[in-house]
This record gives C-alpha cells, sequence and structure tokens, in this order.
C-alpha cells in the first residue's frame, strides 16, 4: 500500500504542473473517437453500476478500480476483468491510482463522506470527475468542489441520471416559460419502505477492511459493522439520511423546475423523526422539508421510509402552480379539477447518450458544459439538502400531533405536512402518546456568502462543514 500522504502527492502531482491527458494543461482528448481510461472508486452498490455503465460505452477503458475492502476489490476486479477490461489494475489506496498520469477521469462511488474530496483530488490531479449523489456530504466542502473545477477546468458529472432526460429537461423549459402558469412550489417524494439496522456493538474492523482509509475524512473513532458496506447512510458522519440519499435525485428535479436565476434558498426547516425501528441509525426515517427562495418560490420534501400494510411508494415529483393547478404523475390538473390532461411538451436541452455517454462526450470534447447535471447543479442540489438535514439535527422534541409543523403562515405545509401526518398516524400506527416529533427551527440562509444569519445562525454555521483527520483535510476553497 502506498504511504504518499495527501501534502506528498500536491507536492509531487498536481501542484507541480504535471502534463495531464484531457486536463487544462494538456488540452482536451484528442478527437472523438480517442480511448478514455477511467477508474472506478467503490465497488459495492453503485459501483458495480459504474463498471457496468461505462463498459457499455464504445472506447472506455476501466484502468483502475479502487476499494479498501480487499474481499470487495477482489470481486470487483473479477468483474471488470470479466467484461473485457483485461489490463485492469485493482488498488486499496486511492492515492496511487491518482498518481496515475494516464488515467483520463474517476468515477467516485464511495460512502458520501469521501464524494467531495475525492472530486477536489481529482480536479486537482487533472482527472474529469464522475461522482455519485450527493457530491457533498456537507455544505462548505461543495462549495470547495465548485472552486476546484472553476480553477482546473475539468468536467464534473453528477450522478443525478434525471439530468440526462430530455423529457425532464422539456417539462421543465415549459415550467420556466409560463406554459402552466407560475410555479408555486416544486415537491418532491423519497418514499420507499426501508428496515431497521439492529444495534451493533463496537469492536476490531475485519482484517479485509483497510479502516483507516474507509474512515478518509470522516471523524469516526470506533468501528462497527452498521458503518459497511451500506448502512452507513444513516449516520451522520458517513451518510446524509435517504433525504440526500435517494432523495438527492428528486430534491435535483426539484429545484431544477425553479426559475432559472434561482441558486440556494434563503429560509429552510424541517421536521420528523427515526418511528417505530428503536435501532442504532441516526437520520429520520419519516421527514417533511420546506424551503423558500428569494423569488417566493418553494420546494417541499416528504421522506417516508417505514412500512406497513397498504405502503404507497413514492420516489417522483409534483409541480403546483400559483392559480391551482398541478402537475402530478405526468398529468395536469386544473384548480379544483380531479380530471387530469397528459402533460406533452417537447424535448428538452440536454446532452446525448444517457449520464455515462453524455460523460464521456464531454471528457472527449474538453467541455464541462456538456455535463448533464454539472458542478453548479450538484451543489446546489445538495446544499438544498442539506439545509433542511441541519434543521432537523438542530430541532427539539415536541408531541406526537398534527399541529407539531411550525410553518408560520403557509398554509400548503401545514396541509402537506398534516398528509404526511395522517399516514404515519393511521397507516404506520405511530401512538400519540409519549411519541413526538424532532421539528426544527426555521434557518435564514444568505446564498452569495453561503452563511447562515439571524436567529439560530451560530448553530446551524457549525453544521456547515465537517471536520476531518489528519492527512484528509477538504481544503479551504481559496486554497485548493
Amino acid at each position: 500500500m502506498s504511504d504518499v500522504t495527501r501534502r506528498g502527492f500536491l507536492q509531487t502531482g498536481a501542484a507541480a504542473g504535471l502534463l495531464l491527458t484531457g486536463t487544462r494543461a494538456s488540452g482536451q482528448i484528442n478527437g472523438a473517437n480517442e480511448r478514455l481510461r477511467i477508474a472506478v472508486i467503490g465497488l459495492n452498490g453503485r459501483g458495480q453500476s459504474h463498471i457496468d455503465g461505462w463498459s457499455s460505452q464504445e472506447n472506455v477503458e476501466i484502468a483502475c478500480v479502487v476499494d479498501p475492502d480487499s474481499r470487495v476489490l477482489a470481486r470487483g476486479l473479477e468483474r471488470v476483468r470479466g467484461k473485457g477490461h483485461e489490463q485492469c489494475q485493482g488498488l486499496t489506496d486511492v492515492r496511487r491510482m491518482l498518481e496515475d498520469q494516464s488515467i483520463d477521469a474517476i468515477s467516485i462511488a464511495t460512502p458520501n463522506h469521501w464524494h467531495s474530496l475525492l472530486t477536489i483530488w481529482g480536479a486537482q490531479a487533472g482527472k474529469h470527475v464522475y461522482v455519485e449523489k450527493p457530491m457533498s456530504h456537507d455544505v462548505a466542502e461543495g462549495r470547495v468542489a465548485v472552486e476546484a473545477q472553476k480553477k482546473y477546468g475539468v468536467v464534473i458529472q453528477h450522478g443525478t441520471q434525471t439530468r440526462s432526460s430530455a423529457g425532464v429537461a422539456g417539462l421543465h423549459e415549459a415550467i420556466q416559460a409560463g406554459k402552466f402558469g407560475r410555479l408555486k412550489i416544486a415537491y418532491g417524494y423519497c418514499c420507499k419502505p426501508r428496515g431497521s439496522i439492529g444495534m451493533e456493538a463496537t469492536g476490531s474492523p475485519p482484517e479485509n477492511l483497510d479502516w483507516d482509509l474507509w474512515r478518509g475524512p470522516a471523524v469516526i473513532d470506533e468501528f462497527h459493522s452498521n458503518y459497511v458496506h451500506y448502512d452507513w447512510h444513516w449516520f451522520w458522519k458517513t451518510g446524509n439520511g435517504d433525504l440526500n440519499n435517494q432523495g438527492t435525485h428528486q430534491l435535483d428535479v426539484a429545484r431544477w423546475a425553479l426559475d432559472t436565476d434561482q441558486t440556494h434558498p434563503v429560509r429552510v426547516m424541517a421536521l420528523g423523526g427515526r418511528f417505530q425501528w428503536k435501532d442504532q441509525g441516526q437520520t429520520p426515517n419519516t421527514m417533511f422539508g420546506m424551503a423558500e427562495y428569494p423569488n417566493g418560490q418553494y420546494v417541499f420534501f416528504n421522506v417516508r421510509n417505514v412500512n406497513y400494510e397498504g405502503y404507497e411508494s413514492q420516489v417522483e415529483n409534483e409541480y403546483y402552480f400559483e392559480d391551482g393547478g398541478r402537475i402530478v404523475r405526468g398529468k395536469y390538473y386544473a384548480k379544483d379539477s380531479s380530471e387530469g390532461v397528459a402533460v406533452k411538451v417537447p424535448p428538452g436541452k440536454v446532452t446525448p447518450g444517457g449520464n455515462w455517454g453524455a460523460f464521456v462526450a464531454a471528457c472527449r470534447a474538453g467541455d464541462p458544459s456538456m455535463a448533464n447535471g454539472n458542478v453548479y447543479d450538484a451543489h446546489y442540489g445538495c446544499v438544498l439538502g442539506h439545509l433542511m438535514n441541519n434543521s432537523y439535527r438542530l430541532g427539539t422534541q415536541v408531541p406526537f400531533n398534527a399541529r407539531a409543523g411550525r410553518f408560520g403562515d403557509n398554509a400548503d405545509a401545514a396541509e402537506h405536512f398534516g398528509r404526511l401526518h395522517d399516514i404515519m398516524q393511521n397507516g404506520v400506527g405511530v401512538a400519540a402518546d409519549g411519541e413526538h416529533y424532532t421539528v426544527g427551527p426555521m434557518l435564514t440562509f444568505d446564498p452569495g456568502s453561503e452563511r447562515h444569519v439571524g436567529e439560530h445562525a451560530a448553530a446551524a454555521n457549525v453544521l456547515l462543514k465537517d471536520p476531518n483527520r489528519p492527512g484528509f483535510e477538504v481544503p479551504d476553497p481559496a486554497a485548493v
């Protein structure tokens, strides 16, 4: 295993001005048919999808795969070589791969706490970056990723595949043009059943896992097996809950529908809880969030994971307009109408080829603007989720009832939270006695400075940036 430190890498690598294929320093990859050499980092779950996705593209070579778990690495290496990439190298330490000047791009499918640092390191090394959602684990590191893209000029594409849908792009172009009236609320749902993760005792990591590398930037002292290899999603130091897991897709779609000049919200709050499971997880399995943008438009969001008889999955988006109209499941309903009309709009502008093909095309053209879900889209969408989560994390407990929400005079928010509460009370069967919601404060956010202001600002600003372990620090934006 390489003993190269981050400081050493910067001294000998990107900071030394290496001429790397496909970078601002060396120019774009030469020609549309030039072979693109890519490395996949993180080989569980989505990492396997990345292997399949890049293998489906012409003249793309998976040159390296990286994972800190030697067993996972062996399985991934076997998978990728079985798809025709016989010369693929397998590594446990990502820093060794970053030293390889022949690799043009990296594909990140690690746990969330690694996403931004790897994006930044990749850009510093002159490599294009495809990064799974969410691009950032906190607000501040997302800004550093943006600054890294600006400085090094590489392509960064977010793993929000819907950004490659010409149909959704066309719908949003029609909404922004006023075809259905002025948009009032863009609503996203991440309602898919999940289960308890139980309780796991702390202990020693397995011999096949390099625990130091798995933790990377996350300040975690003790190992327990609920971290590896999926349930890290439900702990704040490694994941972001389902709001910025599956929900990142629907958050991104919701924000995408707003007026095109909107970046970050100015007011955000959320409430919810982790009901029924009584397990080790920290993130909510039930949540309602709202965010107000400078132009008066809103994003609402709903997380609902607790299974029950009659559970209705909802992984989708809805649109509500100022005149009372709405778009739900592909149909437009006029105010007070129960008869929907199928929405038909022309296709919108996307780079063709799906999410994998669009990234490859952008890399070959050396054009970051061709990415379907570029670094700015990624940052704005992820921050929306982070701010909702942070409101929840600063929340106080109130009795479980329909009046728990503190939405001021926002009748729409009260109505939609009421629908969620009804499901939790009458569907899930959460008892009114002894249960509670965690209700977050209304946080005020300055989109320009990306800092909180006003009441609760001191506590909320602490949550904008996670601490990092030595050797894995996310740099300051000015020093990227």
